[in-house]
């Protein structure tokens, strides 16, 4: 965490220590209330309402568990609605748990993906391990990106489907990313080029996008980061390719960083080169890759 971060968190004089927070959820009753919240038709639920809900029948018990989440998870509205609603923080909780992320470890058979590898031409599959799937060659065990799925992302999804979500998801996070927005905190992100180390893409060369609150860090060549920019989009487009239909490890210049040249280092300026359909587009990049300049030949 950067030292602006920790001086923002130490001058906040109402905020709950993390430890504290998080035992306040520490508890079948509260948890109950907060799923009870989030499945409720209609916000805010009344008081009696809700126990009934939870299911239990206590009033001074069900009411002291109440207060316990209310203020940090839930808050009490005042008025002619008068009742409970979740803050943004227990519907965080809530959706965690929906995930699966605090209490399902899934396994997963490996199964075939669309595509083959970029570097031997191999066949690809998915595999999943402790939350995470990555696509790899089956021949040449080369790794074409390896990030966070959530468990209950797996839920009644065929593994076709399964592909299809992580495709988008692994879109979503980079496009938050490259617009400088963590996509685990929101915090600000800054991307860093590096010509060395390991990355779960490309040879060598990688853009790192870190935050500069929560220090996540999102790695991937240069080229997956034109994904949704539209010269990229439009050239495809004119080739009557719909670009978001094709899951981005399909894609050479995504995966290889042989399709990336290095202009300069100080300041960083970076060409990547696109081929489809005999057609070529060439576009250039800062070192926060930010688009430069197409050229189509």
């Amino acid at each position: 965490m950067s030292d602006a971060s920790e001086s923002s968190l130490q001058q906040c004089d109402e905020c709950v220590a993390p430890a504290e927070a998080f035992s306040l959820i520490a508890n079948e009753t509260r948890l109950s209330i907060l799923e009870a919240l989030w499945r409720a038709d209609t916000r805010p639920v009344r008081f009696s309402d809700l126990r009934s809900a939870v299911g239990m029948r206590d009033s001074a018990q069900f009411n002291y568990h109440l207060s316990k989440l209310t203020d940090q998870y839930v808050v009490k509205v005042e008025g002619e609605e008068s009742g409970y609603d979740l803050r943004h923080a227990g519907e965080k909780v809530v959706r965690a748990i929906i995930s699966g992320s605090f209490n399902e470890h899934p396994h997963l058979d490996p199964f075939a993906v669309e595509g083959s590898c970029a570097w031997c031409d191999g066949t690809l599959e998915a595999r999943y391990d402790d939350e995470r799937l990555s696509v790899v060659c089956r021949d040449c065990d080369h790794r074409h990106g390896t990030y966070s799925f959530p468990p209950g992302g797996l839920n009644d999804r065929s593994d076709e489907e399964v592909a299809r979500a992580f495709d988008q998801r692994v879109r979503h996070l980079h496009c938050l990313a490259a617009d400088g927005v963590c996509p685990e905190c929101s915090g600000r992100m800054v991307t860093e080029l590096h010509e060395e180390g390991d990355c779960c893409l490309g040879d060598g060369l990688r853009a790192d996008h870190v935050c500069q609150q929560c220090d996540h860090t999102l790695c991937s060549t240069v080229g997956l980061s034109l994904l949704d920019k539209s010269p990229v989009v439009a050239f495809y487009a004119d080739h009557g390719v719909e670009l978001s239909g094709r899951p981005y490890w399909s894609l050479s210049w995504c995966v290889r960083d042989a399709h990336t040249e290095v202009l300069s280092r100080d300041p960083w300026r970076l060409a990547v080169t696109i081929d489809h359909a005999g057609e070529q587009l060439r576009v250039e990049l800062d070192g926060s890759l930010r688009i430069l300049a197409t050229d189509r030949s």
